[in-house]
């Protein structure tokens, strides 16, 4: 019998089980096994699984993992990354300023505050690609869609409603929509409150239907980055961009728009530390 310890965190809602790397024997990691570690009835429960490794490279503090919660490995979690640094922090790993490598290459983090297991994290994203502004999706119900990748593929789509978009039913057609294959989007809508933050920025509020969840999430970091994107480049906001996720939490996203450049700002909270065991 093996015992892995983990921490579990979450980033504006969106959830992972944190791995120290040294913890997990070579190979222990396989798909069946973090999908099982993912289910939210018979395992942990999670968005994903993040593993963190030291890093020899020079200038990087640590590498970053992670896996959906089907299993396969994805290129970024934005989120995700924020939820690294703090668990870097917790791991004595870094103190307050860090980079580290990930599948889409090094991100610069920041820990900006943090007390009693909550966190304030900003990290940079990588540079966004395949902006497209004002495509047609035949197989939405919705007139708007415009697409942004900024670590994954995200389709963005304005609506007046948001609590009556039915993500469930409408999420899985564009995910899955052939001009997307092989690889699928994840898909968002947006809308505005027509509230301020405390710090007077038009808010706005999203949903996410994730790829490799295969459901809607409370929070998706690369998701609220491409609707910032885009909602500077149609002029509908400045940087920075406020949109609140489904869990209720802020995250503010900077825009570069003449560098290429996204900085990823929210909270990072730990929730229990625990261990998972496995007989083979």
């Amino acid at each position: 019998m093996m015992v892995v310890p983990f921490t579990k965190m979450h980033g504006a809602g969106n959830d992972f089980l944190m791995i120290d790397g040294a913890t997990v024997p070579a190979g222990l990691l396989t798909a069946d096994r973090i999908a099982a570690w993912c289910d939210r009835r018979l395992g942990v429960g999670g968005d994903g699984l993040i593993v963190l490794d030291r890093d020899p490279e020079p200038g990087l503090q640590y590498r970053m993992s992670y896996y959906n919660s089907d299993g396969g490995e994805a290129e970024m979690c934005g989120n995700g990354a924020r939820c690294s640094v703090a668990f870097a922090a917790r791991l004595g790993w870094i103190r307050k300023q860090c980079r580290f490598q990930t599948a889409r290459g090094p991100l610069d983090g920041l820990l900006i505050s943090e007390s009693g297991g909550t966190a304030e994290v900003e990290v940079s994203l990588p540079a966004w690609r395949d902006l497209e502004l004002d495509i047609a999706v035949p197989e939405s119900l919705r007139p708007e869609h415009h697409s942004c990748n900024t670590g994954v593929p995200h389709v963005v789509m304005p609506v007046e409603d948001l609590e009556g978009v039915a993500v469930p039913e409408e999420g899985p057609p564009i995910r899955y929509a052939e001009q997307f294959a092989p690889d699928g989007t994840n898909v968002n809508w947006i809308a505005p409150t027509g509230e301020t933050t405390d710090d007077g920025l038009s808010l706005w509020a999203i949903r996410t239907y994730e790829r490799g969840v295969e459901a809607e999430t409370l929070a998706c970091g690369t998701g609220a980055s491409a609707a910032a994107v885009i909602l500077c480049h149609l002029q509908r906001a400045r940087s920075p961009v406020a949109l609140r996720t489904r869990s209720g939490d802020l995250l503010r996203i900077t825009v570069d728009i003449e560098a290429g450049q996204l900085l990823l700002r929210g909270p990072a909270v730990v929730a229990f530390e625990g261990a998972v065991t496995t007989h083979d």
